[in-house]
């Protein structure tokens, strides 16, 4: 472990964790976070491991927990995890697809101590819902949701946005609403993953997604007060990137199920980081000491125009991930940036997925599930 640069001010801890208990997940969807090879990870931390990094995180300050994967609600010890959490003083979040939760399962967890239900739908009708999410589970989803509300959670509802829905934006906005949904969170989505080598089937046009937008904020208006509409713009069509993960090393930790520990949920794309297991180190070792959450803090790692842009406080050069996956170098500006000397891949990006929507033949989305992560290997 090289431990951090002299030259910096020591980091502060984390802040938040996602726990991703499982790769597992009866769903499909086209534009999952999870690595393209998930499938060659098939260890998962026990229980007890589980409840270590818990443990030791909490000790350091972290307050807010994101139950993830995959699907959690495959993990028959997430009530336990659930409890030990609320025993800690965690504010918990379960951030699942819905498929699987019962009546009985929400009480569960209720009694347990979880504090927020974020379930995901994909589109506002049941065909195109269940087409990609690869998985009939629109109506049980739509029934989750009613649940989540009767049982005293704020409804918070995540629907994904891509070329395949985005037309549906006032059907979604509506669905929201008659699904009494008090948070709805419509997020473009981002290209990594499994959405990275489906882009050109998901990018929507800029014109389609600034008439999407308009919608959004005019729905806003029209339900403010009774429910938040948080609408997250994509990359693609912004001049300047996002900070990547409020910072990298900052303030968020992803734990994946085999126990890497990971500045971010697609930080194992990146060569070269040796990403630190948590069966092997503490997380206070991890988080100050190991190369990987060192890698990107601070500025000395950037090149130009990055390291002498006044804006670079501000955004740290943009998304690691991002860089790596459109320039093949994970030290250059992410090219969302326009003072990038690689911003034009966003352009051709943007082209290629226009090309592509026009095609007759246009090729079919690849799902996200075993046979196909072999496959990518």
């Amino acid at each position: 472990m090289a431990g951090y640069n002299n030259n910096q001010i020591k980091p502060t801890p984390p802040r938040w964790l996602l726990a991703e208990l499982t790769y597992s997940c009866p769903l499909q969807c086209p534009y999952c976070s999870n690595p393209l090879d998930y499938a060659s990870y098939k260890t998962e931390l026990s229980t007890d491991d589980w409840k270590r990094v818990l443990t030791q995180a909490r000790k350091m300050g972290a307050v807010q927990l994101g139950f993830s994967g995959g699907e959690p609600l495959t993990r028959q010890d997430l009530p336990e995890l659930v409890r030990h959490a609320r025993e800690l003083g965690y504010y918990s979040n379960l951030i699942t697809s819905g498929y699987g939760m019962t009546e009985e399962k929400i009480v569960q967890l209720k009694e347990a101590g979880l504090d927020h239900i974020q379930v995901s739908i994909q589109a506002s009708t049941q065909e195109l819902n269940d087409h990609i999410a690869g998985t009939a589970s629109f109506e049980h989803k739509k029934q989750v949701a009613h649940l989540v509300k009767k049982h005293g959670y704020p409804m918070v509802l995540c629907v994904v946005i891509h070329r395949e829905n985005i037309h549906q934006m006032p059907e979604i906005l509506a669905m929201a609403e008659e699904l009494g949904a008090d948070y709805l969170e419509l997020a473009n989505t981002q290209y990594y993953g499994w959405a990275h080598i489906n882009r050109d089937l998901l990018l929507p046009t800029q014109e389609q997604f600034e008439k999407a937008e308009a919608i959004a904020q005019a729905y806003k208006e029209k339900v403010a007060g009774k429910m938040k509409i948080y609408y997250v713009v994509p990359d693609f069509y912004e001049d300047r990137p996002k900070a990547c993960m409020n910072g990298w090393g900052t303030t968020f930790l992803t734990i994946a199920p085999d126990g890497v520990a990971l500045p971010c949920h697609s930080a194992r794309e990146l060569p070269g980081l040796e990403c630190p297991n948590v069966n092997d180190y503490s997380i206070e070792e991890i988080w100050y000491e190991s190369k990987t959450f060192n890698f990107f803090r601070g500025f000395d790692w950037m090149k130009e125009p990055c390291r002498s842009c006044d804006e670079k406080e501000k955004d740290f050069g943009g998304c690691r991930c991002q860089a790596y996956l459109l320039t093949g170098d994970m030290y250059n500006t992410d090219p969302v940036c326009s003072k990038s000397p690689e911003h034009g891949v966003i352009g051709q990006a943007i082209e290629s997925a226009r090309v592509a929507a026009l095609a007759a033949d246009e090729k079919p989305l690849v799902f996200r599930n075993s046979k196909n992560s072999r496959g990518m290997d």
